[in-house]
């Protein structure tokens, strides 16, 4: 189990996130030495979590942004980052966002459609600029992850899929103030294991070649993101395999010798850094169930509710203790308001604290006021 500094949290209002920012700064060191290749470009996916803190400490190690609101442009902007080091993605950029991504400098537009192309354009002409696109292209490779958070099938709202691409590039090609970079790609999130990365680089690999005979050549691949952590084990697995996904690529991608490979990775990158911590309102004894409500709730954590994720939940007033099985269930009106079921505990009581751990990513950024509750406080550490 992870230390908690419990004589620091009796005074603090629950629920709240604690964000290990030693554990931080360990996985962005050993990101920056997997990725160390000058061809190589890693953006931080900052929908995972958008924290100040948080996001200064990777600008400090030298990331860049990938962005997919105009409000993430302006956080960015406000962290550090440079408009150079961001990356525009998103299936409905609005024309005030495009302007401010315009304005600023951004690196890359990653485009999704045929009509934001000549939105695209067209804002750009006003302003006297040119704008560098990459166009998302669905490789139709299915990540076997949710079906909420797999985005490379042709199915799926995002990207150009393979057969309209041609017509998509000639598009792009003919607009005056469009610059035509790259490919951008992503095939979902919670990636664990390295065979869709791979299928990715062989897809990759013949539309180079198929487009390379046609005389056309991208300067930039953008291969997304979507390696997944440890959410069983966090203890035993802090930092993601780093080593493993970029040697897919490595060995798979045959990048060509005046191209730049750009990474965009969110959840890899904070998850294990990042626990909500929450208080034991009661212990409720049922026919056939025992209760532990907490005060947190969905409008804090949303994952289990909304994707059935599973977060480890540790008792961490009384680790020792002897284990009974709880329904972990927050106080919010609705029956999806539940962390756990069955979930084998030592013995709660009431204002014990419990952390749910892994909750770095996609945690307090998801956030919502439903029932008219305050949004959670953040507290960090650096030991």
């Amino acid at each position: 189990m992870a230390r908690f500094p419990i004589g620091e949290f009796k005074d603090l209002t629950t629920p709240f996130y604690f964000y290990d920012l030693a554990l931080l700064d360990r996985t962005l060191a050993e990101l920056n030495r997997a990725s160390r290749d000058d061809r190589y470009h890693v953006h931080y996916a900052m929908k995972a979590n958008a924290n100040p803190a948080i996001l200064r400490r990777i600008q400090g190690a030298g990331l860049g942004i990938d962005a997919v609101s105009g409000w993430e442009i302006k956080a960015a902007l406000e962290a550090g980052f440079k408009g150079s080091q961001i990356v525009f993605a998103g299936v409905g950029k609005t024309d005030s966002e495009i302007i401010l991504a315009l304005e600023n400098g951004v690196g890359c537009f990653n485009v999704e459609s045929v009509p934001e192309l000549e939105v695209i354009n067209d804002l750009a002409e006003g302003l006297g600029l040119v704008a560098k696109v990459a166009i998302r292209v669905n490789p139709n490779i299915d990540a076997h992850t949710h079906a909420y958070i797999t985005t490379g099938l042709a199915e799926n709202k995002f990207g150009i899929n393979l057969e309209q691409l041609p017509d998509v590039i000639e598009k792009a090609q003919s607009l005056s103030n469009i610059a035509l970079e790259g490919l951008h790609f992503h095939i979902g999130s919670q990636i664990t294991e390295t065979e869709p990365f791979i299928m990715l680089c062989e897809r990759i690999n013949g539309l180079l070649d198929e487009w390379e005979a046609k005389e056309v050549k991208f300067k930039t691949i953008n291969v997304g993101g979507g390696l997944g952590i440890d959410y069983n084990d966090p203890d035993r697995h802090p930092i993601p395999d780093f080593e493993g996904y970029f040697r897919a690529f490595r060995n798979h991608l045959k990048l060509r010798d005046y191209q730049q490979l750009h990474f965009e990775l969110g959840r890899s990158v904070v998850a294990q850094c990042g626990s909500l911590i929450t208080r034991v309102i009661y212990v409720k004894e049922g026919t056939t169930k025992r209760f532990a409500v907490v005060d947190a709730g969905f409008t804090d954590l949303i994952r289990p509710a909304l994707y059935n994720a599973h977060h480890r939940i540790e008792n961490i007033s009384s680790p020792n203790s002897e284990r009974h099985h709880y329904d972990v269930v927050g106080p919010i009106c609705e029956s999806s308001d539940c962390f756990g079921k069955d979930e084998l505990l030592p013995a709660l009581r009431r204002g014990d604290f419990l952390a749910l751990r892994s909750a770095g990513a996609y945690g307090e950024i998801m956030a919502s006021q439903y029932n008219c509750r305050p949004l959670p406080s953040s507290y960090f550490s650096e030991k």
